[in-house]
Formats: structure tokens, C-alpha cells, sequence
């Protein structure tokens, strides 16, 4: 690949983050006026629907057996239960410490490939896990009054995201990008019946003025899908993959502007651990690939 493939790439994958993170908004707003399990069960039905015409145009079928069984099963699953646990923390805790939680799962990934898929990890990349998460319980606080306990929601929702990275790491190559993005979302709607059954919820009717919101979540997600699948075909890894840590700047940008929202240094220093560790390991493992 050239240099002009990888400033595509870089720039379709910080356009990405910049979609995922507006998307993050329009769920936060929607997940505060709507049961959180609805706003899933609505975002599912759109998206799949959306996914399962474009499959369709790229003959991928979509009412397959492979869909209920092995690492696509699994895939599936991690998402939706990601997803349940995602938004319901955006309904509850601040949109940049939602983001900068969420900046750990490259890390978390990395851990779960040592752990289960037997991948080599040396003792740097290890004690750049150990910093990562270092960072995240300065962003969480625990034992201290500014400690909320639904940010270990996003903590456990990062580790619901190892199954979902390491079963599309061993998928067969056979299935489709557009068959898994569909089957993700169709998932998402058992997972919001749980939601609403758990918590207690029934389906509320939707005023005119969220409908906005919920349009510009399916819309901005749908986009940045394509531009973060695009990217990473655009350009090499080793330059595009490290673009996703701008959702972070994007997010605390989004949440000052709209929501009012001003990050503590604690969060920013936290923020900070995670990024630069998730950034190291990244570039130890490219240093590893080329060796």
C-alpha cells in the first residue's frame, strides 16, 4: 500500500470516530428519555433491516444455520450483550467517561488472545495492559466519593467486546462482513426484551422531538460502520488501527458542546494511561508482525 492509501485510510477512520461518537450522543439522549432496553429493541430492528438489504445486494445470505452456531453465535451474542450494557451506561454516567472507559478494549483484546487463543504477549505488552487498566480505575475512582458504580457497567461491557474481537478473529472466511453486522443487530432485540424484563420496563411511546435522536443514532452508526470497515481496507493497519483513539477527543468535544459536560483531571489523566499504553502495545505488536 502507498502513502496515499494510508491518508485515506487514517481519514476514513477518524471520520468513523467521529460518527461513533456522535452516535454515542444520540443514544445518551435517547437512552434518557426512552427504557434503555426499548431504544436497543428500535435500534436492532432498524439496523438489521438496513444490513440485511445491503447483504442481500451482495448475495450474502443472511437466514443461514451458520448464524446459530460457533464463532458467529458467539459474535452475536458478545454484541448484544455489549450493547445492553453499553447503553445503559451512557443513560447513567458522563458521555467522555463512558468514551474513555471504552478506550480499553484494544487492550482488553489483546489480554483475551493471550489467555485463550494462546497468542505470544511479552512482559512490555503485559505491563502495558497492566498501566491500561491502571488507567482505568483512576477513571473509575473506586472508594472514593467520586465513584459511580455504573461505569463498571462500560467495564464490563469492554469485557463482553473480548468475545465479540477473538470469534471475529477465528471466523471462517466464507461469512460475509454484512452477514455478521446483520446478525449482530437482529441480536440486539432479544437482548432489549431482556433489558425491559430485567428492568421492569414497558414500551413507551415515542414524542415527536426523540425521534430525531434515534433516527441520527442508526444513521451516524450506519456510516461510521462503513467508514471504520473501509478504513481498514484503505490503508495498513500499523497507521489506520491507532486513528481510533480520536474518539475519545471527539466524545469529550461532543459532550462539552451539547451536554455541558467538563472532564475532571482524574478522568484525564486516566484517559491518558489508556491511550498511551493501548498506543505502545499496538506499536510492540506491529514491531512483532515485521520481526
Amino acid at each position: 500500500m502507498n502513502q496515499s492509501d494510508n491518508l485515506r485510510g487514517a481519514i476514513l477512520m477518524v471520520g468513523s470516530m467521529l460518527a461513533f461518537a456522535f452516535e454515542d450522543l444520540f443514544l445518551k439522549r435517547s437512552a434518557m428519555a426512552l427504557p434503555p432496553g426499548q431504544v436497543i429493541i428500535m435500534l436492532g430492528i432498524a439496523g438489521a433491516a438496513c444490513f440485511w438489504i445491503i447483504a442481500a445486494f451482495r448475495g450474502q445470505p443472511i437466514l443461514t444455520m451458520t448464524a446459530l452456531r460457533g464463532p458467529a453465535l458467539l459474535r452475536s451474542a458478545s454484541e448484544a450483550g455489549a450493547t445492553m450494557l453499553y447503553i445503559t451506561a451512557l443513560a447513567l454516567i458522563p458521555l467522555t467517561t463512558n468514551a474513555a472507559l471504552l478506550q480499553a478494549s484494544p487492550l482488553a483484546v489483546t489480554m483475551g488472545a493471550a489467555l485463550i487463543l494462546k497468542e505470544p504477549v511479552g512482559w512490555r505488552r503485559w505491563t502495558a495492559i497492566g498501566v491500561g487498566f491502571l488507567g482505568v480505575m483512576i477513571i473509575l475512582r473506586p472508594g472514593t466519593e467520586g465513584f459511580s458504580p455504573a461505569g463498571l457497567l462500560t467495564v464490563f461491557c469492554v469485557i463482553v467486546l473480548i468475545g465479540r474481537d477473538l470469534a471475529t478473529r477465528v471466523m471462517p472466511p466464507s461469512i460475509g462482513t454484512f452477514q455478521l453486522t446483520t446478525w449482530a443487530y437482529m441480536g440486539l432485540v432479544p437482548a432489549g426484551l431482556a433489558l425491559m424484563a430485567i428492568a421492569g420496563d414497558s414500551w413507551q411511546p415515542v414524542a415527536q422531538d426523540r425521534w430525531p435522536d434515534l433516527a441520527g443514532a442508526l444513521l451516524t452508526g450506519l456510516v461510521g460502520y462503513w467508514a471504520v470497515t473501509a478504513a481498514m481496507r484503505q490503508g495498513e493497519v500499523s497507521v489506520v488501527a491507532p486513528f481510533r483513539y480520536t474518539r475519545l477527543v471527539f466524545a469529550a468535544i461532543i459532550a462539552a458542546v451539547f451536554l455541558g459536560e467538563r472532564p475532571d483531571t482524574a478522568t484525564w489523566i486516566g484517559s491518558a494511561l489508556v491511550i498511551g499504553s493501548g498506543l505502545y502495545a499496538f506499536w510492540r505488536e506491529t514491531l512483532r508482525r515485521k520481526s
